[in-house]
């Protein structure tokens, strides 16, 4: 599946870039894990790390790690590069979802 499929595969989907090396991907990954299990059913959630997807990451324009993507679509309607917290995600998450 290339990155255009993949962000046009669910109606919202969230993308979050990491890297395995990155100490702030490591802090985010139980808030993804929950974010991943809150969205189940209504959203797609994708990880991709940057170093097995140069493509993905460059058509993302990705410059830093993590960064989430939230797409409805197809179209990005929210960005964040670092860390941030579950409850923002799932904020601009359901909106996305129910907007």
């Amino acid at each position: 599946m290339n990155y255009d499929e993949l962000i046009n595969s669910s109606k919202v989907v969230l993308v979050e870039f990491f890297a395995t090396w990155c100490g702030h991907c490591k802090e985010m990954e139980p808030v993804v894990e929950q974010v991943k299990e809150l969205l189940a059913g209504h959203a797609e959630v994708y990880q991709l790390d940057v170093d097995k997807n140069t493509e993905a990451a460059d058509k993302a324009n990705i410059t830093g790690t993590p960064t989430f993507i939230l797409y409805k679509d197809g179209r990005q309607v929210w960005r964040h590069s670092g860390e941030v917290d579950g409850t923002v995600i799932m904020e601009k998450a359901g909106q996305a979802i129910n907007g």
